[in-house]
């Protein structure tokens, strides 16, 4: 898999459709931002004008978010979930625990930002255990480092479309 084949988050078009509403509002609150940037910069010393230093602090998170929203957007596969029976972003995985396949945890592998859309726990792909899965096929066991440095063995043993 090519780097940007792994940087590619799968959205359903009703994730995409939310993301590009959440975009465009914060675009278009720029302006009002920018005013109470204005409106506290008039009340006087910058330097002790906490309203202002806050509005401030407002704006770089809004462009923040508005700049981390626009390469998610360009960098998302909008469309059919994947196929069956193998790892992929959007995929919903079951999975079990060094051998335990009594103890199984199924989540979602994707974007965090589909996570309000589903009551299913969401891993990123980019995460230690989504990029040890990542293409696996059921049945399959893999083991990744969890950031405890204690090396984790799973087994996939089921991989189907997220419906969401």
């Amino acid at each position: 898999m090519s780097s940007s084949e792994a940087s590619k988050t799968w959205l359903s078009q009703d994730a995409y459709d939310r993301l590009q509403a959440e975009l465009d509002e914060a675009i278009a609150n720029r302006p009002a931002i920018a005013a109470e940037i204005n409106a506290r910069r008039e009340e006087g010393d910058l330097r002790e004008n906490g309203g202002y230093h806050a509005a401030r602090e407002e704006q770089g998170k809004a462009e923040g978010r508005i700049l981390y929203l626009k390469e998610l957007l360009r960098t998302s596969e909008v469309g059919e979930p994947p196929a069956s029976g193998k790892v992929a972003p959007g995929s919903v995985v079951t999975i079990y625990f060094d051998d335990d396949q009594s103890d199984t945890e199924t989540f979602l592998l994707g974007s965090r930002e589909i996570a309000s859309t589903t009551d299913l726990t969401v891993y990123s792909p980019e995460s230690a255990l989504g990029a040890a899965i990542l293409d696996a096929n059921e049945g399959q066991t893999v083991t990744y480092t969890a950031p405890s440095g204690a090396d984790i063995k799973v087994t996939v043993v089921k991989a189907e479309p997220y419906q969401g």
